[in-house]
């Protein structure tokens, strides 16, 4: 059973410690991480000059309360350059505080992340919805590049492009910083094409749509909105968002979805879902962009889709991964505010990938493309 490591030696991992095979747990259909001690650094801005430690966390980092960090002063668990101090110690401009933290990651789909090709320069893969491509916030081992480095020992690897985390498909990463950079030189001066197919709501119409509307991005709500007309040189304040292209066209239609293949010219965040909720024909799983086009009934619907949908995988039937009857048990850490879970507060797993699917990208002299979806057939 689960172990308590109060009296037992812990070993702290940072940044430079690799992902591993066992670092997963697979239930249920999700992919868990093995949760794990980790050292956050960071360096005292000169805002922070002045304030007591505690204050410091308490007032900087909201994700623990304030009787979590006295304790954590107390114990050690968090320094000052590599030193434990008083709870009582003011910070200083450009000092290194570490916060050593029993670290649980959210879940994400227990989907195998699907090799399309492999060369000396360059890899592609079908990513997974609901797997980040690269480290960021609270992912880490739960990312594109960590499994990839875990379950194939592949590493180093760059992303060339983005991919939203709920988006699944194509996902070009070079196997150099040299590569990369040619990739990106040639996104930077639109000489690559991308292709994405979504599931929407309702008939989409026939004839190409073409969508010219600024995208602008609200990173505090999480999401975009687009913006009408052109801005005004005389106020600089009249038009906040970024231009943006897309171009849409039906591939096929039951009347009550309809698959749409997305051309994206300009890539601002949230680009292609919120030009689709603009012509009245959002993602049709896309919380986020769907509310306000759809009645009560549909919302109930979705409702229903979304309950049959959510993260129920066959993880032995999909995932390059261990079988679940050998799942290994973690140790619960006395001072952690997420044990016995193995989420972190917040993360129940009961989401699911949107329907937009990264398909093709090409370029002068190169062409990738990865497998429709599952969703992609409307019979």
């Amino acid at each position: 059973m689960k172990r308590n490591r109060e009296d037992m030696e812990i070993v702290w991992q940072t940044p430079a410690n690799p992902p591993e095979r066992h670092d997963y747990i697979f239930r249920n259909g999700i992919r868990y991480v093995k949760p794990y001690y980790f050292e956050f650094i960071s360096h005292a801005k000169n805002r922070w000059a002045g304030k007591t430690i505690v204050d410091l966390f308490a007032d900087e980092f909201k994700g623990r309360n304030r009787d979590y960090y006295d304790s954590a002063v107390k114990s050690g668990r968090i320094q000052v350059d590599g030193k434990t101090v008083p709870v009582s110690y003011r910070v200083q401009s450009s000092q290194k505080i570490s916060h050593f933290v029993h670290r649980h990651e959210p879940p994400v789909m227990a989907l195998d992340v699907t090799i399309l090709h492999k060369g000396e320069d360059v890899l592609t893969v079908c990513k997974p919805a609901s797997v980040p491509v690269h480290p960021c916030g609270q992912y880490r081992k739960n990312t594109v590049v960590g499994i990839l480095q875990a379950e194939y020992d592949l590493a180093p690897l760059f992303p060339v492009h983005r991919l939203d985390r709920l988006v699944s498909g194509l996902l070009i990463l070079a196997r150099s910083a040299s590569q990369a950079d040619i990739f990106r030189q040639q996104i930077e001066s639109g000489t690559v094409q991308k292709q994405y197919i979504a599931k929407v709501v309702g008939e989409f119409p026939k004839e190409e749509q073409i969508v010219n509307l600024r995208v602008n991005f609200n990173a505090r709500e999480g999401r975009s909105t687009v913006e009408v007309g052109e801005p005004d040189e005389k106020d600089s304040n009249t038009l906040k968002g970024k231009a943006a292209f897309t171009k849409f066209t039906r591939i096929c239609t039951n009347g009550k979805y309809s698959i749409v293949s997305c051309h994206p010219i300009t890539g601002r965040t949230h680009q292609i879902r919120v030009h689709l909720q603009s012509t009245g024909h959002p993602i049709a799983n896309d919380t986020l962009y769907l509310a306000d086009y759809v009645d009560s009934s549909s919302r109930r619907a979705f409702s229903a889709v979304k309950s049959n949908h959510s993260l129920k995988v066959n993880s032995n039937d999909n995932c390059n991964c261990q079988p679940e009857d050998s799942i290994e048990d973690f140790g619960i850490d006395p001072m952690c505010t997420n044990c016995p879970n193995l989420a972190p507060i917040g993360y129940d797993g009961s989401e699911e990938g949107l329907w937009l699917h990264c398909v093709r990208y090409s370029g002068p002299d190169w062409v990738y493309e990865c497998p429709y979806p599952d969703w992609a057939s409307l019979s």
